[in-house]
């Protein structure tokens, strides 16, 4: 089963859950019963230890081929580029 992580809306406190995918996501701490929200992470591939295949997989044209969008950051700016795909604005700027 997927470990999904909650932060406390308040102090920004953060715990981990083990639960089904099924499950509706906890609205309170299961301990304290203060608000929580279901913090969204990044998936975890290892692609620092692994072999130039699996590297690969994340390549622009390989996103693009399995249906998905990439973005890259432009660090000067702050704006998010689109790089693969075609769903979804062409750039944006994350407040």
């Amino acid at each position: 089963m997927p470990v999904y992580v909650y932060e406390e809306i308040e102090s920004g406190a953060q715990f981990e859950v083990v639960q089904s995918m099924r499950e509706a996501p906890l609205s309170t701490h299961p301990e304290t019963g203060r608000p929580v929200r279901r913090v969204i992470l990044p998936p975890n591939l290892g692609t620092k230890h692994t072999t130039g295949k699996e590297k690969k997989m994340l390549d622009n044209r390989n996103v693009e081929k399995a249906g998905f969008t990439k973005y890259e950051r432009d660090k000067s700016t702050g704006t998010y580029h689109r790089v693969a795909g075609n769903k979804g604005p062409e750039s944006f700027r994350k407040e």
